[in-house]
């Protein structure tokens, strides 16, 4: 019988539990995996139907009509970027995928201008622009309830991450990972952690995700239809001095029988605002855990990593 997360990690109930309670369950799945699986999330089961609907038929369009989307210069973190394009850290095949990304809409005359670009937005497709900007709003609305409850696990205020995040570098990544034949090589999508400060997956249902744990075991993510699959990224654990460790993951080929078939999620990047220095917190600095890592903004951070997966160029 197969190992999976679910065999060691509770799937935890946003919606039905206290808030203190919730943080101390979470804080603790974070510890020990850098992962948790949540459902009662209260995102908006109508509008995310909406955003998987509107993502399948972006990607069906023909190769010509999606690669006028790709952003030159913009090192893929607005619109489209193509398949093959991106390769983990360290790796030597690349993944094989392809996504969009929507970012923030920022207000007129915004000093984070330079920093986040622009949205593209595809023409063929009808309410694309509008399903996406209320889908990236609801992100934010439940990634704020989740930040609180990390920063009371923390033994920080509950609302430490308002400012942090205000603003932030958020981005929704709509991936598609296309049918792949029985000769393909065995991973989709090579083993990585996240850049930014939690990630929230929709999508995991559809198997090939895996994270590495502790003792060396690749463990299946299989969480519930509906429930999403959060894991720290590097900028929390750098902010953490490492106490809640940023998880290696991967997105493996299915097996034979499901080779013919696509496989699609939609992962939200939560970032920190660009300007803000990411520093170890005090608590989470001791004799047993020294500092690890020396204070960096969360733009030039950013930067650093997009350059090592080969997205922009140094």
């Amino acid at each position: 019988m197969s190992h999976t997360l679910s065999d060691d990690v509770p799937v935890l109930s946003l919606e039905k539990m206290q808030l203190s309670d919730f943080a101390q369950d979470f804080g603790r799945s974070f510890q020990r995996f850098g992962f948790a699986m949540v459902r009662d999330h209260g995102m908006d089961a109508s509008l995310v139907a909406d955003a998987w609907a509107k993502a399948k038929a972006f990607f069906a369009m023909p190769e010509a009509a999606k690669q006028a989307y790709i952003v030159q210069g913009g090192g893929g973190q607005r619109g489209y970027t193509a398949y093959g394009t991106e390769i983990a850290k360290g790796a030597t095949e690349n993944d094989l995928k392809e996504f969009w990304h929507v970012g923030r809409d920022l207000p007129p005359g915004s000093p984070l201008a330079n920093t986040m670009p622009p949205n593209v937005w595809p023409a063929e497709i009808d309410g694309f622009r509008d399903t996406y900007t209320r889908l990236y709003a609801e992100f934010d609305r439940v990634g704020a309830k989740l930040l609180s409850a990390i920063a009371l696990y923390l033994g920080l205020e509950e609302d430490w991450f308002v400012d942090p995040v205000r603003d932030g570098n958020s981005i929704i990544r709509l991936l598609h990972y296309p049918p792949v034949s029985s000769e393909a090589p065995g991973v989709r999508a090579g083993a990585h952690e996240d850049i930014n400060l939690i990630t929230m997956l929709l999508g995991a249902e559809e198997g090939g995700l895996q994270l590495l744990d502790r003792d060396g075991r690749w463990l299946p993510v299989t969480p519930p239809d509906g429930a999403m699959v959060i894991n720290v990224g590097d900028m929390l654990q750098r902010l953490t001095n490492h106490a809640l460790p940023s998880t290696s993951h991967r997105v493996v080929n299915p097996p034979p029988e499901r080779r013919g078939v696509s496989r699609y999620s939609m992962p939200f990047f939560l970032h920190l605002r660009p300007d803000f220095v990411i520093d170890a917190l005090p608590q989470c600095v001791s004799v047993d855990n020294p500092l690890r890592d020396p204070p960096i903004t969360a733009h030039d951070y950013l930067r650093e990593r997009l350059v090592e997966i080969g997205l922009i160029k140094g």
